[in-house]
């Protein structure tokens, strides 16, 4: 997921809220919906940035025995960085 979306949202908002602030159209305050959606946008875009900026980790352990009754256990752990966000 890339930044467009977040950022496009909080930009529609604060052209709602500050543009046509005076407006209202049926019951809504167009300043009270332009916030509202800015407000949304920022939300998703600190998600986006959190979700990006997470690392995963994934530990798998392993136990072999031989022939005489001997043990071996092994740990491996992997840290992998997520995905880049698709290409548009």
């Amino acid at each position: 997921m890339g930044f467009g979306g977040p950022i496009g949202l909080i930009v529609v908002g604060l052209i709602l809220a500050f543009a046509l602030n005076d407006q209202e159209v049926g019951p809504l305050n167009m300043w009270t919906l332009g916030i509202i959606l800015a407000l949304a946008g920022v939300l998703w875009l600190v998600l986006t940035i959190i979700q990006q900026n997470t690392r995963r980790k994934h530990t798998t352990m392993a136990t072999t025995t031989d022939a005489q009754g001997r043990q071996a256990t092994t740990q491996r752990t992997d840290v992998s960085d997520p995905p880049p966000p698709p290409a548009v």
